[in-house]
């Protein structure tokens, strides 16, 4: 086997090596090969889809830029990196992007069930993109932090906001102590100033990121309060200071986001953190009757 056989053989040949590589070397990209790296990870379908010229065009970079990333991850083209974003499409049992790309064409008198019909399909594609990528050993790890905590810290700004409001209500009536940073009287980084490092913070911001949230998270990171975050890519700023973090890409419809698969997981973190106590409780009981 000659240098250029051993190469090819060591580029990532499926989607979730190629999604590993990009996160290790993401630091260590140019800025472009970057930006276009993010959206490929972000908009996966778009790209298994997509012409040169629309990626290049959606993630707002040359075309010439599609080919500078695929030799920089030791593709021969970017036809050959595209290969494995549409092998991918082949693996997944459900092709929700399909049905939306097919509903704008679709014709009929009845415009309001259509716009329903496409709300509910870019649901459904969120929540079932995020059961094939969310980790259980990730999720293991943020609820083993947060049931850990003596408080918990919830911080989302904008389009975020129901997640940790929802999340307040859950831990309320879950009797978890936690504090809401979100101020009418402008004192969000006040709030935070409490933090230690016997706390804990879950954080959650999609792009445009609210530059509160970010601000934020890295206060409490620095201060050494584990951070789970909840984001939309690996290239996100808030991944960057997390303990731990969940990429949560929702589809879009029409060009409007729900927050769909980002609740549901913002419905499983209260639960699974008061399971993970009671359990955990029988224990010390028992315990202090030793002592």
């Amino acid at each position: 086997m000659d240098s250029d056989d051993k190469a090819h053989s060591r580029v990532p040949r499926d989607f979730e090596s190629l999604r590993s590589a990009i996160i290790e070397r993401k630091a260590s990209m140019p800025k472009r090969l970057a930006q276009v790296a993010a959206f490929a990870l972000a908009n996966p379908d778009e790209v298994a889809f997509g012409t040169t010229a629309s990626i290049a065009a959606a993630s707002q970079v040359q075309p010439s830029t599609l080919v500078r990333l695929a030799h920089h991850l030791g593709y021969q083209g970017f036809s050959d990196l595209q290969s494995i974003f549409r092998e991918r499409l082949r693996d997944r049992t459900l092709t929700y992007e399909e049905r939306l790309v097919t509903l704008d064409a679709a014709s009929g008198d009845d415009e309001d069930a259509n716009l329903l019909s496409g709300f509910l399909s870019a649901a459904s594609q969120s929540v079932n993109r995020l059961a094939t990528t969310v980790q259980s050993e990730t999720f293991s790890k943020a609820i083993d932090i947060l049931a850990g905590a003596e408080t918990i810290y919830l911080i989302a700004k904008r389009r975020s906001y129901p997640l940790s409001a929802h999340m307040s209500y859950a831990f309320s009536k879950l009797n978890i102590r936690h504090q809401i940073v979100a101020s009418p009287n402008g004192v969000d980084p006040e709030m935070v100033q409490f933090a230690t490092p016997a706390d804990a913070a879950i954080a959650a911001s999609f792009s445009p990121y609210a530059a509160e949230s970010l601000t934020q998270a890295e206060h409490l990171a620095d201060r050494g309060v584990p951070v789970i975050a909840i984001t939309d890519s690996a290239f996100s700023p808030l991944a960057a200071r997390a303990t731990c973090w969940f990429e949560v890409a929702e589809a879009d419809f029409a060009g409007f986001r729900s927050l769909s698969a980002s609740m549901a997981l913002a419905m499983a973190l209260p639960v699974a953190i008061a399971e993970r106590r009671r359990k955990r409780s029988p224990a010390k009981s028992t315990k202090r009757k030793m002592e």
